[in-house]
C-alpha cells in the first residue's frame, strides 16, 4: 500500500505534470471542440453529424491526449512522421469500435497508463525507434485507448446508428491524427528539436513518462487492494 507521503508526492507530481504538459502543448488543443458536437444539442441522425460529432468532440481525459501527443514526437524521429501515427489512429478506431460492439480488452486502464511510460520514456532516453517498432507499439497500444474511449463515448454513437458511429470515429480520427502531426511539426519547427537527442524532445517525454509513472502505479495499486478484498 502507498504510504500517506508517497501519495501526495504523486499528487503533487501529477499536478506539476499536468501544468507542464499544458504549458507545453496546449496550443494543440482545439479550443471550439468544447461540446459534444457542434450540432446544437440536435438529434444525431446521419453519417454527416457523426463525423461533425468526432470532430467537435474533446479528447476525453488527459492521458489520451498527453499519448496522441507524444506518438506525433516520436514519430517524427523515425523517419515517416506522417505514417507513424496513422498505425496508432487505425488501431484506436479498431478498438473503440469493438468496445462500441460489446467487445472490450482487459486491464486497459493498466496498460494505457503503461503506453504513458513506455513511449514517454523512449523519447525522454533521446533514442529515436525504428519504423516498424514504432508501428507495432503504437498499434499495440492504440487498441487499448479506442477501447478506453469506446467505453466512454462511442457507445452514444452506436445507440444512435452505425452511420453515425461510423462518421464519428472518422471525425474523432482525423482529430487525433491532426493533434499527432500537429505535436510532431510543433516539435521540429517550433520548438527545434530536430533530433531525438534535443533537450526539448526530452523534456515532453519526462513530463509523458511521469504522467504514465503515477497512472501506473495508481492502477497497480487498485490492482493489489482489489485482489486483497480492500478499498483504495
Amino acid at each position: 500500500m502507498l504510504t500517506t507521503i508517497t501519495r501526495s508526492f504523486l499528487t503533487h507530481s501529477r499536478a506539476c505534470a499536468t501544468f507542464a504538459g499544458s504549458a507545453l502543448f496546449g496550443g494543440l488543443l482545439p479550443t471550439a471542440a468544447l461540446a459534444h458536437h457542434p450540432l446544437g444539442g440536435m438529434p444525431m441522425e446521419t453519417f454527416a453529424h457523426g463525423v461533425l460529432s468526432g470532430i467537435g468532440h474533446p479528447l476525453l481525459g488527459f492521458d489520451h491526449l498527453f499519448f496522441v501527443i507524444i506518438v506525433g514526437i516520436a514519430a517524427l524521429y523515425t523517419g515517416r512522421a506522417l505514417l507513424a501515427p496513422a498505425a496508432y489512429i487505425a488501431a484506436m478506431l479498431v478498438g473503440c469500435f469493438l468496445m462500441a460492439s460489446g467487445i472490450g480488452l482487459p486491464m486497459k486502464e493498466l496498460v494505457i497508463g503503461l503506453s504513458l511510460l513506455v513511449v514517454g520514456g523512449i523519447v525522454l532516453s533521446g533514442q529515436a525507434l525504428g519504423l516498424t517498432t514504432a508501428l507495432v507499439l503504437f498499434a499495440a497500444f492504440g487498441l487499448f485507448h479506442g477501447s478506453a474511449f469506446g467505453d466512454s463515448i462511442a457507445t452514444q454513437e452506436a445507440a444512435a446508428g452505425m452511420p453515425v458511429l461510423i462518421g464519428y470515429l472518422l471525425g474523432l480520427g482525423v482529430l487525433q491524427y491532426a493533434i499527432a502531426i500537429g505535436a510532431g511539426w510543433v516539435a521540429k519547427t517550433i520548438l527545434k528539436a530536430t533530433e531525438a537527442q534535443a533537450v526539448q524532445a526530452r523534456l515532453a517525454g519526462a513530463v509523458v513518462a511521469g504522467v504514465g509513472l503515477y497512472l501506473t502505479l495508481e492502477n497497480v495499486e487498485g490492482l493489489v487492494l482489489g485482489a486483497l478484498g480492500w478499498s483504495a
